[in-house]
């Protein structure tokens, strides 16, 4: 019989969680002979024959199609470095950020996009040696001009969105701001009470493991919202 790990039990890199062919790795995890191991610090979480981490911290690791807010770091001559929160830097090809055929013999790339530049762009893939693909090309994908960016641990981004979105909805509403969340940690706020929009994310980042969370970030937005009415 093949051997587990106690399930939401705590785990270290490198700890064994399973043991046998039955049994599948998901993230966090790798596979090295008939064992499976946490490749990070987490809660070990199976479900039927999949095994995973459920991470307690640390950085963003890219998935395709996530939508992130990256930094440009680097021009190069016909590609952009950018800074998306990840161990791993992102690669914007000319290709996927201007739409128009650019002479580089007679243009530079920082006419597009500059080093400090803030965009709101999308994993257009991610290979085998962790190289991070982007795209600016796409409804909503653009460089940000004005609002703010606060960053958040990654791990905490699904509790600020809410189950179909309902979290992030409500802030919205009740803040009347703008608000664009990268799967890495950064939260863009632009308009309406930004400052109450990012009171309430933190607080939701600092305790979103207690439960009845809605319902008190829900008592906070009524309030201060409506003290600034």
């Amino acid at each position: 019989m093949p051997e587990l790990a106690g399930n939401r039990q705590v785990v270290t890199p490198g700890e064994v969680l399973a043991e046998g062919m039955d049994y599948l790795p998901g993230d966090g995890t790798y596979r090295k002979g008939e064992k499976i191991y946490a490749s990070i610090l987490g809660l070990a979480d199976f479900r039927g024959r999949l095994v995973k981490v459920i991470p307690l911290s640390g950085r963003y690791i890219p998935k395709r199609d996530d939508p992130v807010i990256g930094i440009i770091r680097e021009v190069r001559y016909n590609t952009w470095e950018v800074d998306i929160n990840s161990p791993y830097p992102g690669i914007l090809l000319l290709g996927d950020a201007v739409e128009k055929f650019v002479d580089l013999s007679k243009e530079s790339l920082t006419k597009y996009y500059n080093v400090g530049d803030t965009l709101i762009c999308k994993i257009k893939n991610v290979d085998d040696n962790m190289n991070v693909y982007l795209t600016t090309r796409g409804p909503g994908l653009r460089k940000l001009n004005e609002g703010r960016i606060i960053e958040v641990q990654p791990t905490k981004i699904p509790r600020i969105i809410g189950k179909n979105a309902s979290m992030i909805k409500m802030i919205k509403e009740y803040t009347r701001s703008r608000i664009f969340v990268g799967q890495n940690g950064r939260i863009w706020i632009h308009g309406g009470n930004e400052d109450l929009a990012i009171k309430v994310i933190k607080i939701i980042e600092r305790e979103a493991h207690i439960s009845g969370l809605t319902d008190k970030i829900r008592g906070i937005l009524e309030k201060e919202a409506g003290r600034n009415e």
